[in-house]
This record gives structure tokens, sequence and C-alpha cells, in this order.
């Protein structure tokens, strides 16, 4: 939400202006990558175009197809209707597709990952999980068959499965939702400023009740770093949380569970995201090895982060 980065600027001012700082992780991981090059060192940040969409304003949260590479998946966050925008990497519309049976409370993230059904096409999952005040019971995952491009825009309606989440002790804000593209298992990484958040797992979700999530662990990224968003890679080796101004990489162990890898030392790749204005989304490319990003505002730049 806007208070957010106000906030966040605030906090950052105090620690500077007292001599001090957050602990922000820096160098490598405490465990060697699994492969070669990540997003751990030096980032040169692209511009590949602006979103050319008059609704599209206050977006938060984006995620990269893995079926159709040219098509990015974005929506905007409280105050709009039930509604996802496809955009390609340069920025330009491609379909705005009504979401059905959803209502658009505080959608603040947006992930892919398999579908219930196996042997069917990839799901996006779109994660109402916004709640500033902390005051909502549940929260809710909306899981939508992924539009395809076949010949042409696809429907202008998707049909959602509603999908309703609570946490095991009591309402948090959050705004980073992941899904295992191995199991399909769901994390959810609340909002702190006080740089501890919460990471929350469901291994399994239904729509016939609600699913109470389970608490697996911390994430600790320093004071004045509340997480605004995350994404795994389609191979599911690099995971990322991103801040308004950092942005933060695990490299996944073979076999390992998403909250068993976000409970070491990240890296954070040296790229200043501060710079883009109010950022809430990052989208990972499919080999973990550079990312898209987008802020909040008219006409917002599009950007993509990888080693230079």
């Amino acid at each position: 939400m806007k208070v957010g980065l106000i906030a966040a600027t605030l906090v950052a001012f105090v620690l500077v202006g007292c001599g001090g700082g957050h602990n922000r992780p820096k160098g490598p991981a405490a465990s060697k990558p699994a492969r070669g090059p990540t997003l751990c060192g030096r980032l040169r940040a692209r511009i590949d175009g602006h979103v050319d969409s008059a609704a599209a304003v206050e977006l938060s949260g984006l995620v990269l197809s893995r079926a159709q590479p040219e098509v990015l998946w974005t929506h905007n966050d409280s105050g709009d209707r039930a509604r996802i925008f496809a955009i390609a990497p340069n920025g330009g519309l491609l379909a705005d597709v009504a979401v059905s049976g959803a209502d658009a409370v505080d959608w603040e993230d947006i992930a892919i990952g398999p579908a219930p059904t196996r042997g069917s096409r990839d799901a996006l999952y779109i994660g109402d999980i916004g709640d500033n005040s902390e005051t909502r019971s549940t929260v809710v995952i909306y899981r939508v068959p992924e539009p395809r491009f076949a010949g042409g825009p696809p429907n202008a309606t998707a049909p959602a499965e509603r999908l309703a989440l609570r946490y095991p002790d009591g309402a948090h804000d959050a705004e980073a939702l992941l899904v295992d593209p191995s199991n399909g298992a769901l994390v959810i990484v609340t909002k702190s400023y006080g740089g501890r958040a919460g990471v929350y797992v469901a291994d399994s979700l239904s729509a016939a009740a609600t699913t109470t999530l389970r608490r697996a662990g911390r994430v600790s990224l320093g004071v004045g770093e509340p997480v605004t968003a995350g994404d795994i890679s389609a191979d599911g080796r690099t995971i990322a949380l991103r801040t308004y101004d950092h942005a933060f990489v695990w490299s996944r162990r073979g076999g390992e569970s998403l909250a068993a890898a976000l409970g070491r030392r990240p890296c954070s790749p040296d790229a200043d995201l501060l710079v883009e204005g109010q950022g809430e989304a990052l989208a990972l490319t499919g080999d973990g090895r550079a990312f898209y990003t987008v802020p909040e505002g008219a006409r917002p730049a599009l950007r993509r982060y990888a080693a230079g």
C-alpha cells in the first residue's frame, strides 16, 4: 500500500541519522549455489518499455508465464475490480482479463504454479493477502487456470477458485506469495518493518474448507526492509524477495523446501530498487538469472535486472 514507502523511507532516515544501519545481508549466500552465476553480484537495469494501459496504475504483483515466455501477468492493488493484465516484456498490453468469482479486497502478489489436476496447464495464484490493519480473520488465494494466447488474445474472463487461508497466530499483513513449482506448496512471507518476516506454508489447498497455514520460520532482512513481493524460478532453484529498495536471493538445494531455503542467509544483489518509486512487484526469469520489476504509477517502467 502507499503508506509503506513513506514509512520505510523514514525508518532508513532515522537509522542513517543515528549513525547506524540495518543488518542487510551482504556477499554470497552461506551455502554454495547449485550452479554457476547467480543474481548475487552487480546488476544492470534495463528499461524495455512502459506498461501501456491507462488502468494499470497501482501494480502490486508480477509473474512470468512458463508456457508463454513472452507474457507477464500483473494486477492492481486494492481499489480496482477483479482482473489481471497480460503484458509483453516491452510493456505492451496483451490482454485485460476479468477474474470471475473473485473479489479484489487487497490483491498484493501473483504467482504461477502447478494446477491441482495432474497434466493440466499451469495456474495463476492471486494473493488477496494485504491487511494493513491486521484485522482480517481469513485471507484468500484465487487460483485461475492460466489464460492462453493460442492464435490471439485469451477470453476476456477467467474463472477463479477461492481458497481461504487462516494464520495460526492471528492476522498478518503480507505482500509476497510463492508457489513451489515441484509440488504446489504455497508460501506467504509477511510484511515487517522490524526486520523479521514470518514464513507461512500451506502444503495443500482446499476449496471446500478454510486452510490453516503452518508457521515454518522467519526471514531476517534488517530493520526497514519490509517484504513487498517474491518469486521462485521455474526450475525451482532460485528464490527472490524484494523490499522497497533491495532484492534478496537464495539458491535452493535439491529436495529442500522453500521454507528451509528461506531460513538461510541470502545475498543481496547490487541494485538500488528505490529509484523505481513505490515498488511492490518482482518476477524471476525461468532460469533465475534475471528478474523483472514494475512500480506503481501511470505508465510505469518495466525493468529487467541481470548481471552486467
